[in-house]
C-alpha cells in the first residue's frame, strides 16, 4: 500500500472515525472543521452491534460510556404492548453491544489519543477541485490544500454533496423535538421505551447517570412558523401516554426544546462516477429519518468500508473509491427505505403488530443488522486488527 495524503472535510463522528483509521493505516491525514472546535450538538446516539465492531476496528474504547440496553419495548399511546425486542440477545448473536451515548461521550472516546495537530477548525470549504495529481481544496478564508484524495464528511447540508454533483436531501413531513435531560432515578436504566400513536410517536432511551434521550415526533413543513410555546404543543400532543412520558413532560421547558425541531431528511443514495478523487461519509452520503437509530452505526460502517477499500490502493485512488460507494450503496438503500417508514398510525391500524411474538421481532432486528452490515468484511477487518 502506499501510503495517502487524505483530506476530511467534517470533525464530527464520522469524520474523527475515518480519520482515525486511515491514520492507523498509516495514511497522512488532516481533518478540516468549519467550526471553531469539536464540541457536538446533539444529545444521545445509539451504538448497535453493527457499529461497536467498528468502534472496536478503531481501537476505541467504550466501556462504562452511556447505558449499555437489554430491551427496546414497543408500545401504543394507550400502552397496549405491541413488541419487546430483546436487544442483549441481539447483542449476543451479532457480538458487539447495544449502547445509548451522549454524543459527546462518544467523540470524547474517539478523540481521546488522536493527533490534534490533525484538525485545522475555523476551515469553510468554498470549493473543491479534481486535479491531474489528486484534489484541492479551497477554503472562504483564502488559503487552500492539496491531497490525494478528498472525504466529505460534513453532514446534511454538505458542501462537498454539492460540489460532487448529489442530489441534495429531500424533506419528509416529520421532525424530532429532542434533547438529553436528567430526569432522576430510572426504575429501568437498560430498558428503552418507544410509544406510537395516531399523531406521532415518541421514544425515551437511558443514556446513563440517570440521562434520558427523549423524542416526540410530529409532522412538520420546514416553512411551517415555529410555535411560541413549543412545551405546551408537545404536552397536548403526548400527554397522558405513560406514567413516564408525564414525569418527562413536567420537567421539560421551552428552552429545553430551544434547539428543536429537527426536520427529518432523506439523501437520495448518490451516484458520483465523476467525483474523480472525491467521496462522501456519513450524514452527508446519506442522511435519513432516525427511526431505528442507525445513523450513527452507518457513518461508522462507511468508514469500515472505506479502510478496505483503501488498504490496496497503490495508484490513484479513484477505482477504490467507486468500489466503496458500489459496495455501500445497495446496503445503504434498503435501510433509508426502511428508516423512511413512518411509524405513526391508528390503534386500529396497530392492533394485528400486538399480536407479532416478543421473539419474532428481536429476530426480524438481528436479521436486518446482520443483513445490512457487511459481515464478512466487519469480520476480516476485525481478523486484521488480531494479526496487528
Amino acid at each position: 500500500m502506499t501510503p495517502l495524503r487524505i483530506v476530511v472535510i467534517g470533525a464530527g463522528v464520522g469524520g474523527i472515525s475515518v480519520a482515525r483509521g486511515l491514520l492507523r493505516d498509516g495514511h497522512d491525514v488532516t481533518v478540516y472543521e468549519q467550526r471553531p472546535d469539536t464540541r457536538p450538538g446533539g444529545g444521545a446516539v445509539t451504538i448497535w452491534p453493527n457499529g461497536a465492531r467498528v468502534l472496536d476496528q478503531l481501537g476505541v474504547d467504550m466501556d462504562g460510556a452511556g447505558q449499555l440496553l437489554s430491551t427496546v419495548r414497543i408500545a401504543t399511546s394507550s400502552g397496549r404492548p405491541l413488541v419487546n425486542i430483546a436487544v442483549d440477545t441481539i447483542s449476543d448473536r451479532l457480538g458487539g453491544y447495544a449502547r445509548m451515548v451522549p454524543r459527546r461521550v462518544l467523540l470524547d472516546r474517539l478523540l481521546d489519543g488522536f493527533p490534534t495537530d490533525r484538525i485545522r477548525c475555523n476551515s469553510r470549504v468554498a470549493e473543491a477541485f479534481t486535479t491531474e495529481d489528486g484534489i484541492r481544496v479551497e477554503f472562504e478564508d483564502g488559503h487552500h490544500t492539496h491531497g490525494d484524495l478528498l472525504i466529505g464528511a460534513d453532514g446534511l447540508h454538505s458542501t462537498i454533496r454539492r460540489i460532487a454533483g448529489a442530489p441534495p436531501a429531500k424533506s419528509t413531513g416529520w421532525c424530532s423535538w429532542q434533547g438529553l435531560s436528567t430526569v432522576g432515578t430510572l426504575t429501568e436504566k437498560d430498558v428503552a421505551l418507544q410509544m406510537i400513536g395516531r399523531h406521532g410517536t415518541l421514544g425515551l432511551w437511558p443514556a446513563g447517570d440517570c440521562e434520558v434521550q427523549w423524542w416526540f415526533d410530529l409532522r412538520w413543513n420546514p416553512d411551517s412558523a415555529r410555535p411560541e410555546h413549543p412545551i405546551d404543543m408537545i404536552r397536548s400532543h403526548f400527554a397522558g401516554w405513560s406514567r413516564l412520558v408525564d414525569h418527562v413532560l413536567a420537567t421539560l421547558t421551552d428552552d429545553d426544546l430551544a434547539p428543536s425541531p429537527f426536520p427529518h431528511y432523506r439523501h437520495p443514495i448518490p451516484r458520483t462516477p465523476r467525483a474523480g478523487a472525491m467521496t462522501l461519509l456519513g450524514d452527508a452520503a446519506h442522511t435519513m429519518p432516525p427511526i431505528l437509530a442507525q445513523g450513527t452505526n452507518q457513518a461508522l460502517l462507511d468508514t469500515m468500508l472505506l479502510r478496505k477499500a483503501l488498504s490496496g490502493c497503490r495508484h490513484a485512488p479513484d477505482r477504490a473509491l467507486r468500489w466503496y460507494e458500489k459496495t455501500r450503496r445497495r446496503r445503504l438503500a434498503a435501510v433509508s427505505w426502511v428508516t423512511s417508514r413512518q411509524m405513526s398510525q391508528s390503534e386500529s391500524v396497530l392492533k394485528p403488530a400486538a399480536m407479532v411474538s416478543d421473539s419474532f421481532g428481536t429476530w426480524a432486528m438481528t436479521t436486518f443488522l446482520r443483513s445490512t452490515s457487511h459481515q464478512r468484511i466487519s469480520t476480516e477487518m476485525s481478523n486484521r486488527l488480531i494479526r496487528s
